[in-house]
């Protein structure tokens, strides 16, 4: 969604930039809705249910989002764009169901692959969308997002019908009783903060997602900055998405819940190294998408490694709620980068932008490092 978006505003108004505003709108009321999302599907015996109703609201604001971007005065396209922001949580909130059911000695292979299938979604959906965009102009690359959109819209209920409970876990059972409205909005946010690799892992992602958060655009800018025209940003994407999918793969067997957050500040590090690289030695879009997948390759750990480290310190029946408080504070950070980037995108350049989002990186790896060993 996130390329079709950007590429349909550059159609439509000539500037892509300005799709960083709309990007930020999509992601910023995660930050409230994602602890709601993922404590109604903590507490209920049947979570795929109420994820299918959420999947095709989703379906909705997307199809709407997409088509008045670019067409109607911004504050009418940002009320479709925080409709968005506000149902995207189911799709976190459902790697919280794992420990209901993978067995807890293969859990750390399940949420490599977890990870890797995020990765597998972010290599077709960009290349896809920039190859219909050549060929057959933006419009049709948003109404494929649409379609897949509602192709798994429509799959979720059999994922409600199908999908087997593992009994005897905290929160497969039914919910505890008398959880108040505040605990709804702050549970995810006390376990976050009230633990020490938690609190450190979750700063340090944060910052770093601050610094992501308006990759797209950028891969559209640097794309057109190097004269290969705004669609091969979405190459640049298919690229980082690539490297992530074999990262996470190559790690999924590898990570272990002891040592995770050591992963994370690493590959936030590596991260931030491969994103200098790409704004001082990208001559050629050939280069900048080397670049690009290098930077994907160190990203490919970080989630699985989140999660893992996630379900070691978290209680059973607080996972979900968790991963979409975390995944909440993550995007909104990231809807702020975006913000950043639309407003910054004419005075600093694709390079300049590269080189602000590497240098968060680096000071989100160091905060965590002062926050773990404190």
């Amino acid at each position: 969604m996130g390329t079709a978006l950007v590429l349909l505003v550059e159609d439509r108004t000539g500037r892509a930039a300005g799709a960083g505003f709309l990007l930020s709108a999509a992601l910023l009321p995660y930050v409230v809705s994602g602890p709601i999302v993922g404590d109604g599907l903590d507490r209920t015996g049947r979570p795929g249910l109420r994820a299918s109703v959420l999947a095709a609201a989703y379906t909705v604001a997307v199809a709407l989002l997409l088509a008045l971007a670019g067409n109607v005065p911004t504050p009418v396209a940002l009320a479709a764009a925080v409709a968005v922001g506000c149902l995207e949580p189911v799709g976190v909130a459902l790697s919280g169901l794992l420990p209901r059911i993978v067995p807890e000695g293969r859990l750390t292979r399940a949420y490599g692959l977890e990870s890797a299938s995020y990765n597998v979604a972010g290599i077709a959906g960009p290349g896809l969308v920039a190859a219909l965009a050549a060929w057959a102009g933006p419009q049709s690359a948003g109404l494929v997002v649409v379609t897949f959109a509602a192709l798994g819209a429509a799959a979720m209920p059999l994922l409600a019908l199908t999908l087997p409970t593992r009994k005897g876990t905290p929160a497969a059972g039914a919910a505890r009783p008398g959880r108040r409205r505040a605990e709804v909005l702050t549970g995810g946010a006390v376990v976050l903060f009230g633990n020490r690799p938690l609190r450190a892992v979750t700063v340090a992602t944060v910052l770093a997602f601050a610094g992501i958060g308006g990759v797209p655009v950028v891969a559209v800018l640097l794309a057109g900055h190097l004269g290969a025209g705004p669609a091969a940003g979405g190459q640049l994407l298919v690229a980082f998405a690539a490297g992530a999918l074999a990262g996470s793969l190559a790690s999924a067997r590898r990570l272990k819940q002891r040592g995770a957050e050591w992963v994370v500040l690493g590959a936030i590090t590596a991260l931030g190294l491969t994103l200098a690289g790409a704004a001082l030695a990208a001559p050629s879009l050939a280069w900048a998408v080397a670049w690009f997948a290098a930077a994907g390759v160190c990203d490919g750990p970080l989630l699985a490694a989140t999660l893992i480290l996630r379900q070691r310190e978290s209680p059973a029946d607080r996972l979900g709620q968790v991963n979409t408080t975390g995944g909440g504070f993550k995007l909104g950070a990231a809807a702020v980068g975006a913000a950043l980037t639309g407003v910054l995108a004419d005075a600093l350049g694709a390079g300049g932008l590269l080189l602000g989002m590497a240098g968060l990186q680096f000071t989100g790896a160091a905060a965590g490092l002062v926050l773990l060993r404190r």
